[in-house]
């Protein structure tokens, strides 16, 4: 049986070898664009890990939110239509609990640790 890594495993080995071996042996004007190269390997992997179930999440609290069906760009702009027009607070409260939701599995994906923001 051969082994077939993941997406995911070839993107944080990727990571590594940016991080760990190349970055350290680089003149400092190359540096940066190692460090850059790097995070974004990292962020496809985080990408491949959790995006699918963020992806879901999404979908659900919107189709709870709207209580119709659709695709997450579809419901997305009816969201974005709704709370220009509607002004009924109990609706507004429930649209900014998902947006809250869906923004922090966006961050942590692109940002881990600002997922954790508890602000307003």
């Amino acid at each position: 049986m051969q082994y077939e890594p993941s997406a995911e495993d070839l993107l944080a080995a990727m990571a590594e070898l940016l991080e760990d071996e190349l970055m350290p042996a680089l003149p400092d004007a190359l540096t940066h664009k190692c460090r850059v190269a790097a995070n974004l390997a990292r962020i496809l992997e985080r990408q491949e890990r959790l995006g699918p179930d963020a992806a879901t999440r999404e979908r659900e609290q919107l189709r709870a939110l709207l209580g119709q069906d659709g695709d997450s760009g579809a419901l997305s702009a009816r969201l974005a239509q709704r709370i220009r027009e509607d002004d009924d607070p109990g609706f507004q409260r429930q649209a900014w609990d998902a947006l809250v939701a869906i923004t922090r599995d966006d961050l942590a994906i692109a940002k881990p640790g600002h997922d954790a923001w508890e602000g307003i």
